[in-house]
């Protein structure tokens, strides 16, 4: 088990990771909130000699955020809340990003997910085909259907 020290240094500093990776998959803050405090529960539990360095706790904790998040997906209490709601919370500098955050909320889960690992967490794209057990070919699809998408959608919005 992790000391608590460890444990509260490690969770302030990937808590908010962990929350928005949760977000894009399930996008529902409360369902968000709920896949976070449960990753940081197994952190918790986690043994800390199991953990060879930082960037192996972190590749952990997004696996796990994303099991997690499968797993509420097959919940009967799923449930989905407006995006305004969610929007209101964060603080968006303009309304380009704005148009790129509804953009790409309204991707489906599989390209959501792929593009906030690469451009927001910075994984490349055979980290996150591990991170989601998938052949690294398909994540560069699944990036470029994206791209594709997110073009399309911020083209006709102007």
């Amino acid at each position: 088990m992790m000391t608590e020290e460890r444990f509260t240094r490690l969770a302030h500093k990937y808590m908010d990771t962990v929350f928005r990776l949760a977000y894009s998959y399930l996008k529902c803050y409360a369902d968000a909130e709920d896949v976070t405090q449960n990753v940081l529960l197994k952190l918790y539990q986690a043994d800390e000699k199991s953990f060879r360095s930082e960037d192996h706790i972190r590749y952990w904790l997004v696996r796990v955020a994303v099991n997690e998040c499968k797993s509420f997906f097959r919940s009967p209490w799923r449930r989905a809340e407006p995006l305004e709601q969610y929007m209101e919370t964060l603080d968006l500098p303009s309304d380009e990003h704005e148009d790129l955050f509804r953009a790409v909320m309204a991707l489906p889960a599989k390209y959501r997910v792929v593009i906030h690992l690469y451009y927001f967490e910075g994984y490349s794209s055979d980290e996150i085909a591990g991170l989601l057990n998938t052949p690294p070919a398909t994540v560069r699809t699944r990036m470029a259907r994206a791209r594709a998408q997110l073009k399309k959608f911020l083209t006709e919005a102007e």
